[in-house]
This record gives structure tokens, sequence and C-alpha cells, in this order.
């Protein structure tokens, strides 16, 4: 089931995502709110926020979501940041990229090579030295959410 989830393109995850209606009461925190409790995700969350993907990630999912590190963030020169803060579609990108649409596990991640990402492209999976994922570490594995797990990596993801 995985792997039929993992070839959703970008555009059947927007069409899942609006047929999908959002969760009256979800149980224990989303996948948003938990980033924003963890208090590392700050930058994260603003981009969510101005990608307008926030009600997005509150669907039922569900999702994995490989979350940038607000160190992660600072990588990146300041204004190519803003720059990329103020161009919606390639933030939405971006943003999508760092998403699966299914809940996968750190252990499920090391017995693959790659996943194919909500924004369409795809992740390479490394786990010969831990967990990489494009190149970026998973520093924290397996985070709970409602809809879905968090995996932290160290290092923004960016679509080829």
């Amino acid at each position: 089931m995985i792997r039929r989830l993992a070839t959703l393109t970008g555009a059947a995850l927007v069409a899942l995502m609006v047929l999908t209606p959002a969760p009256a009461a979800a149980q224990g925190k989303d996948i948003v709110d938990t980033a924003i409790a963890a208090g590392s995700f700050k930058s994260l969350v603003a981009a969510v926020q101005a990608a307008g993907l926030v009600d997005v990630l509150k669907r039922p999912g569900p999702y994995t979501v490989l979350a940038p590190t607000d160190e992660a963030f600072a990588k990146i020169p300041k204004a190519d940041l803003d720059a990329l803060l103020k161009d919606k579609a390639k933030l939405t990108a971006v943003l999508t990229y760092h998403v699966l649409t299914a809940n996968v596990s750190a252990a499920d991640l090391k017995m693959m090579k790659d996943f194919g990402t909500a924004q369409g492209g795809r992740i390479t999976i490394d786990s010969t030295k831990g967990l990489k994922i494009n190149g970026a570490n998973v520093v924290k594995a397996d985070i709970p959410a409602s809809n879905g797990v968090i995996h932290v990596v160290d290092t923004v993801l960016i679509p080829k």
C-alpha cells in the first residue's frame, strides 16, 4: 500500500486533499500543532503559513513530513530565503517536497532507496550510516502526530 500511495503525483495529492474533509476533532496534535509545540520549527511553520498549507497539513493524511529545523533554514542565505518566502509557487514546491503521502516510519525508509513526494519529485534514501534523505541527516525520527509522522532533518531539501 505504501508503494501505491508513493506513486501519487502532486496533482493527485491536491485533488485528494480538496476532496478529503478536514477532521472534526483529531485525536492528539496534528503535524502542524506538533511542529509548533516542539518549538524548533518556527521557520518551517512560518513557511507553511506563507504558502497557505496549514489547512492541508491539518487534514487526516496520513502524511510523513521531513521537517527541517530552524538551524536548517538558517543555512540558506537570508536573501535566498527571503526570495523563496515571497515566491508562493516555489515555496509550495519546496515544502511539498518535504511531504510523503503515507505514514512512513524510519524503519520503512531504511528499507527503501527512494520515495515519491507530494511535490511529484523523488527523494533518495541512504541508510548505510544512519538515515539520510537527499544527503540531509535525519536527526530525530518517528515523532507521532494524529495525522502522520515527523522525521526531523538538518537541511532544507530542494527539489531538482
